[in-house]
């Protein structure tokens, strides 16, 4: 007896009696679901790699990886921050700089010492070298911070401290060591020196598309279901943004600057030829948040948004779910003064007409923050809402990501009939959680579809059609009343 592995065995050229055992690799039934509220975030920070997606789950993550939160509206604690607030947990940031940043350095007992990022949070670095209270041989190099957190390394010497730090992935420094390494001796320095650097232009939160990939590029086979370049208001990169949302997958939140006119949000919408269902555009009316660090800021409607979205599931619409943390609005004012202004019918026809979605309070629920619209900015009436983009990309990427399997196997019905199968499966799984309707699609894969033709020169189609659960727009009440209304009492069957 002897055991095969599948594929191995050819059972048409066996010639001796015997036991053939083939190991067959499990049928996948259906494709797990891509995630659909990861965030890709571009923006600036106070420490960090620059141009590194960094992964982040929680505020925890996001301070120990890009130092204190800034009061600005680039700043990529803050706006995890607010989108941790509406739901969302699962995050890529990428941080971005003009090029003028500059690392921290302090010298002590003589050995130069360099924080590993740039940024103005290593000036906060502090580093101590202390001798061992019971190997008096040893000193311990204690190197602190208090958001970054504390490291510590034991050694006889300079050369072996160094390279102790060198090893740790997690080290704040980097040791300089000189030519002539000086005894070890106690001391204490806090580094100096570090800078953010001036504000980035839109076309570092853009970046480039290359060997090395650098801004919204670095986001590239992230994973990421939703985007946004933090604060950037700049209508020139509306249209880059776009395709690569298109081309990853990716749902872009972008917006407009503070204090925006309608007239001129449309107009500039007009000129830079933004239509896509990739991008959902904000209105520059930008939001009042009070920030448990730097106390109240305006802060764009970007974070809200991708933050409520990264925690629904891919057929809700953003329309009408509130928003928390919001204190008020360029347009209304602070909560806390009284509202002053509310949005008419008109000027949000104008806005949704255009394509351009709100954030405003109240909402059709309630007296809330909440998005007004739900919409893209697309001019396809079929493809304008939210719920399209990102169940789209949902269906798209999963089987993206598991239907490559079927590549490379011997085309006939055998494979006509498996690649059916993970297909219908995996959309019965999707009705099963509520995503699809119960049977709301159909698929083709056999010989009507995939003729001797195509199927001779190595083509397999499958042809999927999924009907999509609509949203609730306009919902109409007929309200029929008076003395003179008949009230009909009987009972309609449901």
């Amino acid at each position: 007896m002897t055991i095969y592995q599948s594929g191995q065995l050819n059972t048409n050229s066996l010639n001796v009696p015997d036991l053939y055992v083939q190991i067959l690799k499990p049928q996948s039934l259906a494709l797990n679901g891509v995630s659909t509220g990861r965030i890709g975030l571009v923006g600036t920070a106070t420490w960090g790699p620059v141009g590194t997606p960094v992964i982040v789950g929680a505020m925890g993550d996001c301070l120990s990886a890009f130092g204190p939160k800034q009061a600005l509206a680039s700043d990529i604690g803050t706006t995890v921050n607010i989108a941790i607030m509406q739901g969302a947990s699962d995050f890529r940031c990428v941080r971005v700089t003009d090029g003028t940043d500059a690392a921290a350095t302090g010298t002590l007992d003589g050995v130069t010492l360099t924080a590993i990022h740039t940024g103005s949070a290593g000036n906060a670095i502090s580093a101590t070298l202390a001798q061992d209270a019971i190997i008096t041989t040893n000193y311990t190099l204690a190197v602190s911070h208090a958001t970054l957190g504390s490291r510590s390394y034991r050694g006889a010497t300079w050369a072996v401290l160094a390279a102790a730090v060198a090893a740790d992935s997690t080290a704040l420094v980097r040791v300089g060591l000189p030519t002539t390494v000086p005894a070890l001796a106690a001391g204490a320095v806090t580094l100096a020196g570090g800078a953010d650097g001036a504000a980035p232009a839109t076309a570092a939160f853009v970046g480039t598309d290359g060997v090395t990939r650098t801004g919204l590029y670095a986001l590239r086979g992230q994973g990421c279901a939703l985007g946004l370049l933090a604060g950037v208001s700049d209508s020139t990169c509306w249209t880059a943004q776009a395709a690569f949302g298109l081309g990853e997958g990716l749902y872009m939140i972008a917006c407009g600057p503070a204090g925006d006119g309608i007239a001129s949000a449309v107009a500039a919408k007009a000129a830079a030829g933004l239509d896509s269902y990739a991008v959902k555009l904000m209105f520059g009316d930008w939001l009042w948040w009070d920030d448990d660090t730097n106390g109240l800021m305006l802060v764009p409607p970007q974070a809200f948004v991708a933050g409520l979205l990264g925690g629904l599931s891919p057929e809700q619409s953003s329309l009408n779910k509130e928003l928390y943390g919001v204190v008020g609005s360029q347009k209304a004012g602070l909560v806390s003064g009284g509202t002053s202004q509310t949005y008419s019918t008109a000027e949000l026809s104008a806005l949704f007409a255009a394509g351009i979605d709100v954030i405003c309070n109240p909402a059709p629920g309630g007296s809330y923050w909440a998005v007004r619209g739900g919409i893209n900015t697309s001019s396809d009436d079929v493809t304008d809402d939210d719920s399209y983009t990102r169940l789209t990309n949902y269906i798209a990427e999963t089987l993206n990501a598991g239907m490559g399997a079927f590549v490379g196997e011997v085309i006939g019905t055998a494979l006509f009939g498996d690649i059916r199968a993970v297909l219908l499966g995996t959309l019965s799984n999707m009705a099963g959680s509520g995503i699809l309707a119960s049977a709301s699609w159909a698929v083709v894969c056999d010989t009507t579809n995939n003729p001797q033709s195509e199927t001779a020169l190595g083509y397999v189609r499958a042809d999927v059609q999924v009907r999509y659960q609509g949203i609730n727009r306009f919902f109409v009440v007929n309200l029929q009343g008076g003395a003179s209304v008949t009230v009909s009492t009987a009972t309609t069957a449901s």
